[in-house]
């Protein structure tokens, strides 16, 4: 009787590794609770600096994967996020981590996905990607080895240059650098790069940065969805500032198998912040903000987590 009314509790995040190319790749799995076979999870994150938790050297504390994580564990699933190759606990899989591509990250990510699989007793594994995130998934889903499906969160619908010209645009705060950036992404949609940017872009943008964005410009991600071979799911939030459901309109237009779950006032870091810009922004370093339910339960259920 007492041990029924004890609280559910999380064991500790495991670190867990795979081979990387010059070194070990490096991750956090988090084993699910209750009995049986529950689904298998890797998250991959975000653009630049973005660690496995969701966090980034840039101003970012939302911790937004490792809550995803563990609201994901309490519903049965194991999971594994993962640091790139190149950063954090990835340093030593890559001489250079500016020098990764796409294909490589997807690369990775399938490496990963065998091992959440493996770890969790299950046949395949879901790629959750956030953000950038999203498109390493889909490259990954051109091929069902190992994988279950994907789940797209707060993923781009369109080029990475398109995209980034409208979150310029759309910050009031940027007036006084907005013609030096849409020079840059201008130079980037060419194949190109520019060397005299003044500060901050030259601090954000440096040329093995601006060369990485010219890449990845390269995939249409409707296209990748279109052309994907394992489910997917798209999951967005209607108060996200960096992207817009139209982008996750146009991911899932682009599958007729897709499923698309629009999430009210949730903001890019799975935040519910509502219209209060303020709010929305303070979010991004707020931790102990909760990851909305709501983003929760539409991943759960497109994995099939209890």
């Amino acid at each position: 009787m007492i041990a029924s009314m004890v609280a559910l509790t999380l064991a500790a995040a495991e670190p867990v590794t795979v081979p990387g190319p010059d070194g070990p790749l490096a991750g956090s799995l988090e084993a699910g609770t209750g009995t049986g076979k529950g689904p298998a999870v890797v998250i991959i994150p975000g653009s630049g600096p973005t660690d496995r938790d969701g966090n980034s050297p840039l101003g970012i504390t939302a911790g937004s994967y490792r809550l995803l994580a563990e609201a994901l564990a309490k519903r049965g699933a194991t999971s594994i996020r993962i640091d790139k190759r190149g950063m954090f606990g990835s340093r030593a899989a890559s001489a250079d981590g500016n020098a990764a591509t796409v294909a490589d990250y997807a690369a990775d990510a399938r490496v990963w996905a065998a091992l959440a699989a493996k770890r969790a007793g299950t046949r395949c594994a879901w790629l959750v990607g956030h953000s950038e995130g999203g498109l390493v998934a889909l490259v990954a889903a051109q091929q069902a080895r190992d994988l279950c499906g994907v789940v797209l969160l707060s993923a781009p619908g369109r080029r990475i240059v398109d995209v980034m010209r409208d979150q310029f645009a759309a910050n009031p705060a940027n007036a006084p650098i907005l013609s030096d950036a849409t020079r840059m992404l201008d130079a980037v949609e060419k194949g190109g790069t520019v060397t005299d940017l003044p500060p901050p872009l030259s601090t954000m943008f440096p040329l093995a940065v601006q060369s990485y964005l010219g890449r990845l410009n390269a995939y249409d991600p409707a296209a990748l969805a279109r052309s994907a071979v394992v489910p997917i799911v798209v999951v967005q939030g209607d108060a996200d500032l960096q992207v817009p459901v139209a982008d996750a309109q146009r991911l899932a237009g682009a599958n007729p198998k897709a499923q698309l779950v629009v999430v009210p006032g949730v903001n890019h870091v799975l935040k519910r912040t509502g219209s209060d810009r303020s709010a929305n922004l303070r979010s991004y370093a707020d931790v102990s903000l909760p990851i909305d339910e709501g983003v929760v339960a539409a991943v759960a259920a497109g994995i099939g987590a209890r």
